[in-house]
């Protein structure tokens, strides 16, 4: 089958997948792979070619970021149970200072949730919230709306959150995480800073029901934690491999070479540098038994378990898609303007809010985005690190709009801060579509630049 009628079973797909995940609960591992048999059978390919797709699709993209998922969901843990994480909010507090409370907490978000999921830096820092809330003598509605989008920016945005890096991975850049990074902090600080205005400008107009019942005092909530690690050991798990990825990219782009380059290429290769960021970790542990080297390492394994499903049936979805005839539609149409032209960064964003939008789940849209518009990339000639990154830009603003009822971390928001459903609308679901659109808008005038 080719033309409309393969264009209509790809759209019938997604359909499928978006409706039994939003209104029947069915997990998008579970509609991914069924999508993915229905998509190759209908479409004419041999059965056993489609077992071979759904095979080397996922298979394939597991054993390029497998391996960076699991370490990230790892030392998010690490950092979440060790107390790493709120010594991190500390130092950031004392650096941007009290007088700027919601600033603090935008920033404090986006750095949380770099390797801890959203929804789990919300419940870490929510107690942290209040306090500095009731300190600083501000809203709560502001503090919220500050801490949530900060940590939705670099969610969607910023490898190694497992998002960004499944969608790299899913389009071939993978050996570009370099430049995704730095084009995730570009793109992800003014949709941190428009979360910021938001907070200060509608998050004063919402009052909490709680608001003036009595919470910790900030050093209760310091406390409560007992002694947190030091500075440089909460920050080492993340800024390493960071770091090491970034100077890997350096020395790639200048050409450098001999043998001290060529060890940092292996450092800063993304299973190395991360692996690396879990030794660092390990320093963060209180004791060294059987409850931390065990059963804290066994919760980011099972963290970790439910990404790798979604990401590699995700893989197998987009591996079926490039064994349709789907590539010579996509030429027969490759010079469209739309396609071809400074247009096409918006094609991903369009998809990726409709996923969104429709299902809940950010991750889930990221995923499905990225292996829909794969085949798309190649034919149309884009390639090479920085259009590739500003691609996975342009998915992960589209997974930003919006945040509503169908989203976990929109409940988690709203129960954590006692936000009504109507405020909870203003505050977070208004919030992350100024974030989205911020995002492509940066994401646009990048691709207008350097593409």
């Amino acid at each position: 089958m080719d033309g409309p009628g393969l264009l209509l079973i790809i759209v019938l797909g997604v359909a499928f997948i978006i409706i039994a995940t939003a209104k029947f609960n069915l997990h998008p591992f579970l509609s991914l792979l069924i999508a993915s048999f229905a998509i190759g059978i209908v479409a004419g390919l041999p059965l056993n070619d489609v077992v071979k797709a759904v095979n080397s699709g996922f298979g394939d993209l597991m054993g390029g970021i497998g391996l960076v998922i699991v370490f990230g969901t790892i030392i998010g843990v690490i950092l979440e149970k060790s107390g790493a994480a709120l010594r991190m909010a500390e130092v950031v507090l004392r650096i941007v200072g009290e007088k700027r409370p919601q600033l603090a907490m935008s920033v404090i978000g986006s750095i949380v949730s770099i390797p801890v999921f959203c929804d789990s830096g919300y419940v870490i820092l929510s107690s942290l919230k209040k306090a500095i809330a009731k300190r600083a003598k501000v809203t709560i509605a502001s503090m919220a709306i500050a801490l949530s989008t900060g940590l939705f920016a670099t969610h969607t945005l910023v490898p190694p959150t497992p998002g960004p890096i499944a969608a790299a991975g899913n389009i071939g850049a993978e050996n570009y995480l370099g430049t995704v990074i730095l084009f995730g902090f570009i793109v992800s600080i003014p949709a941190i800073i428009v979360g910021y205005i938001w907070a200060i400008k509608a998050g004063k107009h919402i009052h909490i029901d709680e608001e003036n019942e009595e919470e910790g005092d900030y050093e209760e909530v310091i406390s409560q934690f007992g002694e947190m690690p030091s500075t440089v050991k909460s920050f080492a798990p993340i800024l390493t491999p960071i770091l090491l990825i970034g100077f890997s990219s350096i020395i790639n782009f200048a050409g450098w070479s001999g043998a001290v380059f060529t060890l940092f290429q292996f450092l800063g290769s993304p299973v190395v540098a991360l692996l690396t960021g879990v030794l660092f970790s390990l320093l963060l542990l209180p004791k060294f038994d059987e409850e931390t080297l065990n059963n804290w390492i066994g919760v980011g394994l099972k963290d970790a378990a439910p990404i790798l499903l979604i990401t590699g049936a995700g893989g197998a979805f987009g591996s079926v898609i490039s064994a349709t005839p789907v590539a010579e539609l996509i030429k027969s149409i490759s010079n469209n303007d739309f396609v071809t032209g400074s247009l096409f960064i918006f094609i991903p964003f369009i998809i990726a809010a409709a996923l969104k939008s429709a299902q809940g789940s950010s991750t889930a849209a990221i995923v499905i985005t990225s292996t829909l518009i794969a085949p798309l990339l190649s034919q149309v000639g884009i390639d090479g690190a920085v259009p590739l990154a500003l691609v996975v830009m342009s998915v992960g603003a589209g997974a930003m709009v919006v945040s509503h009822v169908n989203d976990s971390y929109f409940w988690v928001v709203k129960e954590f801060s006692g936000l009504s459903i109507t405020q909870a609308y203003k505050a977070q679901t208004v919030g992350t579509l100024l974030q989205g659109i911020t995002a492509i808008i940066i994401t646009a005038a990048l691709w207008y630049i350097f593409v």
